[in-house]
């Protein structure tokens, strides 16, 4: 950790330390002792701030939304055409990646995969779902599609595919079939030609 790291406050110490060991071991994997060497602070440290293990889980899943949800508002600012906006939740992804410097695939997808009923941070892979669902409808409602909801299905499911393999790729050492955001947005924009009217304003 360098000296700027160490200066940081704990509590983000501690959520940048777990954000990293999550990812890249994975939640069940990732034991209180790892988190507490790599943020460089006591287990008294860690309770002061967080419940324990579940309450920290759920604080670094609070952070990757609110982060997420930051950059697709920044790239949806940059859109005015109905199909790019639209499209922006593939744009954004690419951005937010860029910035994270993520390489494997979608944290909540994969936090989905570990964490119980009833576990703190399933608030926030629920509260992801419904920012995704329910942007995507009110975008394709405000571009004049005739099946909002139809349209946002359809987009999920390029998206969620493209994110899961993502991780294959990452998990696959040599697997390499090229960028598979870049590939669900060509598709998904091949798919929306004809479902939502050319020219149309987004307001």
């Amino acid at each position: 950790m360098s000296r700027d790291a160490a200066s940081r406050p704990a509590r983000e110490r501690l959520l940048d330390a777990a954000g990293e060991l999550f990812y890249e071991s994975g939640i069940a994997a990732t034991g209180v002792d790892a988190v507490l060497a790599r943020a460089r602070v006591s287990p008294a440290t860690l309770y002061a701030h967080f419940s324990g293990k579940d309450g920290l889980v759920a604080a670094n899943l609070e952070r990757r939304f609110r982060q997420w949800r930051d950059v697709w508002d920044e790239v949806l600012d940059e859109r005015t055409d109905p199909v790019d906006r639209l499209l922006s939740v593939f744009d954004a992804v690419v951005r937010y990646r860029a910035v994270e410097g993520n390489r494997r695939g979608c944290a909540f997808l994969a936090a989905a995969v570990e964490l119980p009923p009833g576990h703190p941070g399933r608030q926030w892979l629920a509260a992801d779902s419904r920012l995704l669902t329910e942007r995507l409808h009110d975008l394709a409602e405000a571009a004049g599609a005739g099946d909002p909801t139809g349209i946002a299905d359809g987009l999920l499911a390029l998206y969620d595919g493209a994110l899961a393999r993502l991780a294959r790729q990452a998990a696959t050492p040599g697997l390499d079939t090229g960028d598979p955001l870049h590939r669900a947005r060509r598709m998904a924009a091949d798919w929306l030609a004809g479902r939502v009217p050319p020219g149309r304003p987004s307001g």
